[in-house]
């Protein structure tokens, strides 16, 4: 009898859901980076933590 949680992607679909809120603390999409988790899963935790958080607009339009 295999656990229908670890089978079933509960634990890629709970890491999507911690990506997404650490994508809203570095001002990123939720919706988008939790999309992207559901398919690189691990990975796209990776990539939140270590890009740096996108420009703010205001800060573009100054250049």
């Amino acid at each position: 009898m295999d656990n229908s949680f670890m089978s079933g992607g509960g634990v890629w679909f709970a890491i999507a859901l911690i990506n997404a809120g650490l994508a809203e603390q570095k001002n990123r999409s939720r919706l988008a980076w939790f999309f992207i988790s559901m398919f690189i899963g691990p990975f796209a935790t990776l990539l939140v933590v270590v890009l740096p958080p996108p420009l703010a607009a205001s800060a573009v339009r100054r250049r």
